[in-house]
């Protein structure tokens, strides 16, 4: 209607069709998908991205990594790129964000041996020197953008019926278990707080965001059977002198 018009300048199409659909509220509800990896799936999971066979520039095992142990939407993972990667921070910025607002997170300790191990990688490799992205592709984009095709394989290889998506719901999950705050959950993935004064007031820098991200890391390794890699703080027990 705004864009087709005759030669008085009135809109060909003078009605929206599905006009009707909203007001007789008879729109096709889609349900949310709230499926998500099984603490007992994780293990065969982590196991199919290990026994994935060898793909140009290797992009797809660590791209599902990183979305499972940071929660990162599908295309937030797929478009990062090496100059918002801080190796000596052991952070990294995603700008492309769903909400606008770019968002910095820390590396737990299986996220920052992800981007070492890619790093050199894509370092050492001659197709993928000059490429910006941390998961390079051949394709027009850049970027390893399309990975429905891995999807199938890791399906086939676990046993887990899954989608790009559940890795975010399944590092929610886990992180909601842990009791991780509400408000650091949500900086965590990034999600709008819109309506709600006091988070307005809380500032979530990268730092205050390493601990529960670690946590997280820690219980996805855990459940999965591997062995946890972050600092394990020792408890000294008390003597009644001490009370």
């Amino acid at each position: 209607m705004t864009r087709y018009e005759d030669g008085q300048g009135k809109p060909l199409l003078t009605v929206n069709p599905v006009k009707r659909l909203t007001e007789a509220r008879a729109w096709y509800r889609v349900e949310k998908r709230r499926s998500y990896i099984k603490d007992h799936e994780l293990g065969a999971f982590l196991e199919a991205l290990e026994n994935l066979p060898p793909a140009p520039m290797d992009s797809a095992p660590d791209y599902f990594r990183l979305v499972l142990f940071t929660g990162l939407r599908r295309n937030e993972a797929a478009m990062l790129k090496w100059e918002n990667v801080d190796l000596t921070a052991k952070t990294f910025t995603i700008i492309n964000t769903k909400n606008k607002e770019s968002l910095t997170l820390p590396m737990s300790t299986p996220v920052y041996e992800l981007f070492q191990k890619r790093f050199k990688l894509c370092r050492i490799n001659p197709e993928t020197t000059s490429n910006p992205f941390v998961f390079p592709a051949n394709g027009k984009s850049g970027y390893f953008a399309e990975p429905k095709g891995y999807v199938k394989a890791i399906k086939e290889s676990s046993g887990v019926d899954f989608s790009t998506h559940d890795l975010r719901r399944t590092f929610a999950t886990i992180a909601e278990s842990l009791d991780i705050g509400g408000y650091a959950l949500k900086r965590l993935l990034n999600h709008k707080q819109a309506g709600d004064v006091t988070a307005g007031y809380i500032v979530h820098d990268a730092e205050r965001l390493r601990a529960p991200i670690q946590a997280i890391a820690d219980a996805i390794l855990t459940r999965a059977g591997r062995k946890a890699q972050g600092s394990i703080i020792p408890f000294h027990k008390r003597s009644v002198g001490d009370l």
